[in-house]
């Protein structure tokens, strides 16, 4: 099974010049565009126009086949997001738009940390928001990407859905979908939205008539805690995770499931993961272990936790986020001579 789906991910890469033939004229791409057509009532020529102008690009599925949060041990992809530099930012940042993230505390009980930790972890705080065309990305994904024989269906119909979403995005916001740039894996803004959650969750924070999570920071703070309430159903001034020392016997199983946690702190210690902090024995938990520098780390995810990972479902990526979250916090308080970080 691993040869073919090397050979299917090597016709397409060695044949870019017939990937990247116009979709509009893409047998697969017809459906598509009459659910434009009959259901959103889009004209024709302006969905073709687009889709002829689409262009699929060969970065975006070697980047999609390999992205880091599966090739990387937790060590070292800590190192990406989890760095001096990244921190001073975030401290700066905070202190910059503090009001904003104030306000977003109060409306979404968000802590401010972990927004600016996710803007950090995403963009360094909107200094590198992508730059691939949004509708290439799309595209690529939609209808050329063959790097999963099991999976193609149902990322195929994701990123068919994204693409629906950029072009009703589009009209929305009365922008041109074939200049909007992104991630590799159409991703947009500096919270790196998908084009259905900007729809769903992005805001206009600052009441200036638009919602633009592209270049206003402020749009971009109350979104990322809006998506984190509501999506996330983040608890406000709950904790998010905590070390955990294990027993002789441990039980691993749910170990590293990024789902929402069922089994209490009670159980989790019944399994022979002991918190290294004293949380109540009903909270909810699953269990995680982590390839660190000098050893494996074990640890206890709680609903907040899980929160971040409604933004990005991989353990190593919200860990990141957390982890810089209380760098970025205990910095804080050493500039402010503070250690109310949470606010």
């Amino acid at each position: 099974m691993k040869i073919l789906r090397f050979i299917v991910l090597s016709l397409c890469l060695s044949v870019a010049t017939i990937c990247s033939a116009d979709y509009s004229e893409k047998p697969q791409v017809a459906d598509f565009i009459d659910l434009m057509v009959d259901k959103h009532q889009f004209k024709r020529e302006q969905i073709v126009e687009w889709l002829t102008a689409a262009e699929y690009q060969t970065s975006i599925v070697k980047a999609m086949s390999r992205p880091a949060e599966k090739v990387k041990p937790w060590h070292e992809y800590r190192k990406l997001f989890v760095s001096d530099l990244r921190i001073k930012r975030g401290v700066e940042f905070w202190q910059e738009h503090e009001a904003s993230l104030n306000r977003a505390y109060e409306k979404y009980g968000v802590d401010p940390a972990i927004i600016v930790s996710i803007l950090g972890v995403e963009t360094n705080y909107g200094r590198n928001t992508g730059s691939y065309r949004v509708v290439d990305a799309l595209s690529t994904l939609a209808f050329d990407y063959y790097h999963s024989i099991e999976k193609r269906e149902s990322r195929k119909k994701f990123f068919t859905i994204q693409l629906e979403n950029l072009f009703l995005l589009a009209r929305e916001q009365k922008k041109d979908p074939l200049i909007l740039k992104g991630s590799y894996a159409g991703a947009m803004g500096w919270g790196q939205f998908m084009p259905d959650s900007y729809r769903d969750y992005a805001v206009d924070f600052d009441d200036d008539g638009l919602t633009d999570i592209w270049e206003n920071p402020t749009d971009a703070i109350g979104s990322v805690a809006n998506f984190l309430s509501k999506k996330g159903q983040w608890k406000k001034d709950q904790p998010v995770a905590t070390r955990a020392h294990i027993k002789e016997n441990l039980n691993t199983d749910g170990l590293n499931k990024m789902r929402k946690p069922k089994k209490t702190i009670a159980d989790m210690e019944e399994q022979g993961f002991i918190p290294a902090q004293n949380y109540a024995k009903d909270s909810l938990a699953f269990s995680m272990m982590l390839s660190g520098k000098y050893g494996d780390e074990y640890w206890l995810g709680l609903n907040n936790f899980y929160a971040i990972g409604r933004y990005n479902p991989r353990i190593k990526y919200a860990m990141a986020v957390y982890q810089l979250s209380l760098m970025i916090g205990e910095q804080r308080c050493e500039v402010i001579e503070t250690c109310d970080s949470s606010k």
